[in-house]
């Protein structure tokens, strides 16, 4: 049964919701791989995210803390299957994990510029290129378009990868990544 506001399938078709984790603990900066928890803000920011629940039949995450611990609780509470997937984490940012902007930007001004000039050109010293980062999300987006074919799913993942998948989407180059703006909780459907 279709619960309100749920586009009706066809066999083929499979609609994916991908949703940003919340706010996380120490506030804005890059996190990246770095595994930090949700903060409160961050929990409620997730719950009124899926109030609207259009009737999802899985939950994938990333399995950064941010994402999983919320996907976990959400599927159970839904009792619905789930499972993580390493290929959904954020990209690495090397010597910029767990830094803030402002602190960057007194100390690493040059390369940051750099960074948010051309992310696809310029990596983060030390960080995971965008063509790796590409690769992995990627592989993880047709592997989940296979295995979940003809169903609604809901994925928990970062930033990064939404804008990615959006920059995929629609046909814009890595290199306009970061102009793409994705917000903690926000939900993205592709």
């Amino acid at each position: 049964m279709l619960k309100r506001g749920s586009p009706i399938l066809n066999r083929d078709d499979t609609c994916i919701d991908v949703l940003r984790h919340g706010e996380t603990v120490g506030g804005p900066r890059f996190c990246g791989s770095t595994d930090v928890p949700l903060s409160t803000v961050g929990w409620q920011q997730l719950w009124a995210a899926v109030s609207d629940d259009p009737g999802w039949q899985a939950v994938v995450t990333s399995p950064l803390q941010r994402c999983a611990q919320f996907a976990q609780a959400f599927a159970e509470q839904q009792q619905l299957p789930w499972h993580s997937d390493e290929r959904l984490r954020e990209l690495h940012f090397g010597d910029w994990e767990g830094r803030d902007s402002a602190e960057l930007w007194q100390h690493d001004r040059e390369a940051l510029s750099r960074f948010w000039a051309n992310p696809a050109e310029r990596p983060p010293p030390n960080g995971e290129s965008l063509a790796e980062f590409s690769c992995r999300v990627e592989a993880a987006w047709h592997d989940l378009r296979g295995r979940y074919s003809g169903q609604r799913v809901l994925v928990v993942s970062h930033s990064g990868v939404i804008r990615l998948l959006l920059c995929r989407q629609h046909g814009l180059p890595l290199s306009r990544l970061l102009e793409i703006e994705v917000k903690h909780g926000q939900r993205v459907t592709l």
